[in-house]
């Protein structure tokens, strides 16, 4: 079995760690008389949630990132309590952050001892973070998350104005570079569970370290692959998510992904994160407003 081999198999079966997870985690708040209304509705999701799901993933797989968008739609739509918002991303986004990590995994070279150090990192934060952000109150997920946009709107426009994308470069890490690497991502893995998508920042990251831009692809997909079913674990248990919007993400995900990856394939992304900087910017100030409220 060759290392990537090893990789994918264990991606299928944090796969299925996932699925399990989530399935008895249903069920038993579906059990509960005093778990959130939210958490325990059932129920096909509406047609809404459902395109909010693929169009987020199809362009989180052309590089702009799906929580930053999703967690904007969230807000000016009213989908889901701001307290939930963080548990409903994480959950929902996780099987097209998986179908994303099979297929870029496989046709993107990257030097796999880096890749595999730098997903473990990943989870580790996101461990980490998981269990202290379900937890908080709903002010402090406002604040929290409305800084998190804040931050996602300023990596955007650096992104466009042609920050730290580079078409050369290695494919790997080592040394202090790896060292760096490698605290840079538990560090992305602990904030991405509270809203600050990992894709623009890894790229950023791996790009300033030396490496070549196509190279972050597998290493921030397959970063959110593996941590993204450790910390919806997290979530689910504290039942700190919106059921049906989390459905609706996930079924909307994979069909998203499979056409922007095999048939799409790129396309000039720079208009929508422009839309995106002002979304997410005028989401921030809503948020930090509802805090400041105490809405």
């Amino acid at each position: 079995m060759t290392p990537l081999t090893g990789l994918l198999a264990a991606l299928a079966g944090f796969t299925i760690y996932y699925l399990a997870v989530w399935w008895r985690g249903v069920a038993a708040a579906r059990a509960l008389v005093t778990v959130t209304p939210e958490a325990r509705t059932g129920g096909f999701p509406t047609a809404p949630q459902l395109g909010l799901g693929f169009v987020t993933n199809f362009f989180d797989t052309l590089g702009i990132g799906s929580f930053a968008p999703t967690t904007a739609a969230f807000k000016f739509f009213k989908m889901v309590p701001d307290r939930l918002i963080p548990g409903t991303l994480n959950v929902g986004h996780t099987l097209g952050a998986i179908t994303q990590t099979f297929i870029y995994t496989v046709i993107i070279e990257v030097e796999v001892a880096t890749l595999v150090m730098m997903i473990v990192a990943a989870v580790a934060g996101a461990w980490l973070g998981a269990g202290i952000v379900a937890a908080w109150p709903k002010r402090k997920i406002q604040i929290g998350m409305g800084c998190a946009l804040l931050v996602a709107a300023g990596i955007f426009t650096w992104r466009n104005l042609g920050g730290a994308a580079s078409e050369v470069g290695t494919l790997g890490l080592e040394g202090a570079k790896l060292v760096l690497g490698l605290a840079g991502n538990f560090a992305l893995g602990a904030l991405m569970t509270l809203g600050i998508g990992l894709y623009a920042p890894c790229m950023i990251l791996v790009s300033l370290l030396g490496m070549n831009a196509k190279a972050a692809f597998p290493i921030m997909m397959g970063s959110c692959a593996f941590l993204m079913p450790v910390a919806s674990a997290r979530f689910v248990e504290k039942q700190a998510y919106s059921l049906r919007p989390a459905l609706g993400l996930a079924i909307g995900s994979v069909p998203a992904v499979l056409i922007a990856a095999f048939i799409v394939k790129s396309m000039d992304v720079t208009t929508m994160r422009w839309l995106v900087v002002v979304v997410v910017t005028i989401a921030a100030g809503m948020m930090l407003r509802s805090a400041a409220k105490g809405e």
